[in-house]
């Protein structure tokens, strides 16, 4: 396993982030595995050298969290992982005021929440998991130093927010003092690449690490797809996403490109997208998704594969631009 600080800071993580939504209780969804089916899963990333995990208040109402921290507890030393979070969405249905967003008092009562939950003293990142526009963004970043002062996270980073939101906050930390921060974790993948025409180079240009999240495209990239809504994972059937973003006519031709180059190198689709988003400048580490234990070791395996300037300029031609979704 190879291993890259993340953005200008110090902190080491693996190429590869283990996404932990897919693990915490299959009644918040069908296609989310329970406990101690989860367990062998993170076992298997941490033999495999990946020492950084993602995960969210939000993710199965809290038990993700709860799912990782004795995971990890259990299975690693806590100086030996990066543990990462995030903060926004709301834990519950129902619609009450303070429950979600940015405010200080939303955060600060998030903070210690999933603290008690990952059963840490502190986070490694914590991150806000969308742009809020109800709550002053100096609000947000004043409440999020505080966060950093007072030992409870290592650092704070941002996820899926316009370019030019990510560059006021970025600017108004500068100006005041605050924590700045350090990693986006943004919706890339082969299929959608419309963060290359700001965000990404604003990310480079700001030593920002890139944490890229559906790197596989919901699963789109492995090659299994078809025009038909029964040709969608289960997940994408619950969550109504896949069959609204990923079904041009282009995308299947990129995915069957894709299939193609795989093929040539003995290795799977999903194998050779994932490859692809490893050779993108300024990515630091792919958040992959694994509910089989194949999809794991692939995307293990797929640290390997090397691929030169014609055949990643072969992926890329088919490309054609997307409404810009997932915020």
């Amino acid at each position: 396993m190879d291993y890259l600080n993340l953005g200008h800071t110090g902190l080491k993580v693996s190429r590869l982030c283990l996404g932990m939504m897919t693990y915490g209780s299959s009644q918040w969804r069908s296609w989310v595995l329970d406990e101690e089916q989860s367990r062998p899963f993170i076992r298997r990333a941490l033999e495999a050298g990946i020492n950084f995990f993602d995960t969210a208040n939000s993710y199965s109402l809290g038990i993700s969290e709860e799912v990782t921290g004795r995971a990890l507890r259990d299975f690693a030393r806590r100086d030996e992982v990066v543990i990462a979070t995030k903060v926004f969405f709301p834990m519950s249905d129902a619609k009450r005021p303070n429950q979600g967003g940015l405010s200080r008092k939303h955060i600060l009562d998030s903070i210690d929440a999933s603290l008690r939950r990952l059963g840490a003293d502190y986070v490694d990142l914590y991150q806000i998991h969308r742009w809020d526009p109800d709550t002053p963004i100096e609000e947000t970043l004043e409440v999020l130093n505080d966060v950093v002062r007072a030992g409870k996270a290592r650092y704070i980073g941002a996820s899926s927010m316009s370019a030019w939101q990510f560059a006021k906050a970025l600017y108004l930390a500068d100006q005041h003092g605050w924590t700045r921060f350090v990693s986006m974790q943004n919706h890339y993948n082969l299929i959608y690449r419309e963060e290359e025409r700001e965000m990404i180079p604003l990310c480079r240009a700001e030593g920002i690490g890139i944490i890229p999240w559906s790197p596989l495209a919901r699963g789109f990239l492995a090659g299994n797809r078809t025009h038909e809504k029964g040709g969608e994972t289960e997940r994408a059937k619950v969550d109504g996403f896949a069959h609204s973003m990923y079904y041009q006519d282009a995308d299947f031709k990129l995915a069957d490109r894709c299939a193609e180059l795989a093929k040539k190198h003995g290795v799977s689709s999903a194998q050779m997208a994932l490859a692809w988003m490893l050779n993108q400048p300024g990515v630091t580490a792919p958040i992959i998704g694994a509910s089989k234990m194949v999809q794991l070791e692939e995307a293990i395996a797929a640290l390997s594969i090397t691929l030169n300037a014609d055949e990643l300029k072969h992926l890329e031609e088919m490309y054609q631009p997307h409404p810009v979704l997932g915020h």
